[in-house]
């Protein structure tokens, strides 16, 4: 029986790695579970997986975290603390899908009792990924990642030399203002952004789509975890979410990976590597999709691009200052304090304010130098908004 725990299971990828589970619930122990601010999901998933502890982000909630698990036996805990201490829980296999930066702390503490970690947090090698990669080389622990696209890569390396890749393209569907004027864009609004053409997804993650800025952490995820130059690394809109990703050799070939847009292939894959088993996902009838459709992304209406690269091309703690002023750019439109667009252009303002006044590239990285950095990067993408 392998011991899992699932850190961020609330969110659409935690609650597609519990449908996996609920699937063969004999081969599993249910370690630990974590979650936000849906109480009645976290609590519910604990007491039908059996989980020895549950933990929500926010300490105001742990009093209706305990109440909902009275009597079940599961341990309720909440807070940063907490989620290290969970993360420390020996654990076979660990679902990193908490999103955000905040999936960086408990992800280093899970690599360091050897575990295999399946990371769905991007963020996690953007704004650390030497950091995450060397600790997980040191206590010899596996990391397999998540994101469709970097299991797609995965999948087509096996076998295969490194040093015979050519190019990696990565897929993006293009949201749901893929055909959307620069005017357009200006006046796009919340729920619009919200409402993505091919995947079922949390809320942040739906508009880092809308905005290209999930595919620019993804660019910098593919640069961190396989170790690409960035100009290896290629974004092709591809709007039926088929293909996921395309591994180009030497010699002209390109092996690509394709499935119907569901989250439980990659997680499916990660789970059960090196095997593949059975999995509950629409099988792709090609005759029936007919047409696959590629198309160059447009950089100027969509600058998250542009600035994955020159963040590659920093280096050091770019990555760190790149995520957090996405994080909170976003958070500010959420809220409706500005616009689509202002997005994009808050995150390149503080990237160039940082970059001119620190050395970025040249930073120790350390999980405090990452935090530090991720601070003042806030900071700065709210002073911006104040001065605008």
């Amino acid at each position: 029986m392998r011991r899992i725990s699932i850190f961020g299971s609330t969110g659409s990828i935690g609650q597609s790695t519990i449908d996996l589970i609920h699937r063969d619930r004999e081969a599993y122990e249910v370690v630990a579970l974590t979650g936000g601010a849906n109480i009645e999901l976290l609590a519910h998933d604990a007491r039908q997986l059996g989980a020895k502890v549950a933990v929500t982000a926010y300490e105001d909630k742990l009093p209706a975290l305990k109440d909902a698990l009275a009597g079940s036996g599961v341990h309720a805990a909440a807070g940063e603390h907490a989620l290290i201490e969970a993360a420390d829980r020996p654990a076979d296999w660990i679902m990193s899908a908490i999103v955000g930066s905040a999936g960086l702390a408990p992800g280093l503490h899970a690599l360091k009792h050897g575990t295999t970690l399946a990371l769905a947090n991007k963020e996690s090698l953007v704004t650390a990924g030497p950091l995450l990669m060397s600790e997980a080389q040191a206590h010899g622990t596996r990391i397999l990642p998540v994101d469709s696209e970097h299991s797609a890569v995965f999948q087509g390396l096996v076998g295969e030399e490194r040093s015979e890749v050519e190019r990696v393209i990565i897929t993006a569907s293009g949201g749901p203002f893929r055909d959307w004027s620069l005017e357009q864009l200006a006046g796009a609004t919340l729920a619009q952004a919200c409402k993505h053409p091919s995947w079922d997804m949390g809320q942040r993650i739906t508009i880092d789509s809308a905005s290209m800025f999930n595919k620019a952490l993804e660019i910098i995820e593919t640069h961190e975890y396989f170790g690409f130059a960035g100009d290896m690394i290629e974004v092709l809109v591809h709007p039926g979410s088929y293909v996921h990703a395309l591994v180009g050799f030497k010699d002209g070939a390109l092996m690509a990976h394709l499935g119907a847009p569901d989250m439980r292939h990659a997680i499916g894959y990660a789970l059960h590597w090196p095997e593949r088993r059975n999995l509950p996902v629409a099988r792709l009838d090609l005759a029936q999709v007919g047409t696959l459709r590629f198309e160059p992304p447009d950089e100027v209406r969509f600058p998250a691009l542009r600035l994955a690269r020159d963040v590659m091309e920093i280096g050091g703690l770019a990555g760190a200052v790149f995520n957090a002023a996405k994080e909170a750019a976003l958070d500010m439109f959420i809220a409706q304090e500005i616009g689509f667009l202002d997005m994009a252009r808050i995150v390149e303002v503080v990237l160039n304010e940082m970059s001119s006044a620190t050395s970025l590239g040249n930073a120790a990285l350390t999980l405090d130098t990452v935090l530090e950095a991720d601070k003042e990067a806030r900071a700065r993408a709210r002073a911006c908004h104040a001065r605008s």
